[in-house]
């Protein structure tokens, strides 16, 4: 497996059109979670698909949460890290959809 590639950019967000600036691990969107199938590896920005990644799920490992992603254009899924920077009501709403599928 290739190592990650720390690459520092900033985009607008395809889902809520939230301007993010970038720090070279920022991956997802912190207003809605939403992220972009832009790579095949962390950091490479090799991937043509280029689909919108819907958060679909979320994990704890070691006191970190981590948000699983489907892409919307070919299924393709992925987990990253959360951020400092997130919107907490974003994680509230998807905790609550989560819920609702497994009948909480």
């Amino acid at each position: 497996m290739k190592k990650f590639i720390r690459t520092i950019e900033d985009f607008t967000c395809g889902h809520c059109g939230k301007k993010v600036k970038g720090n070279g691990y920022t991956n997802h969107c912190p207003k809605c979670l939403w992220s972009k199938h832009v790579d095949v590896y962390p950091g490479d920005r090799a991937e043509a698909c280029g689909g919108l990644m819907e958060p679909v799920g979320l994990d704890l490992e070691k006191g970190i949460y981590h948000i699983l992603h489907q892409c919307q254009n070919c299924g393709a899924e992925a987990r990253c890290k959360s951020s400092p920077e997130d919107d907490i009501n974003a994680f509230l709403t998807l905790s609550e959809t989560l819920a609702r599928y497994i009948n909480f």
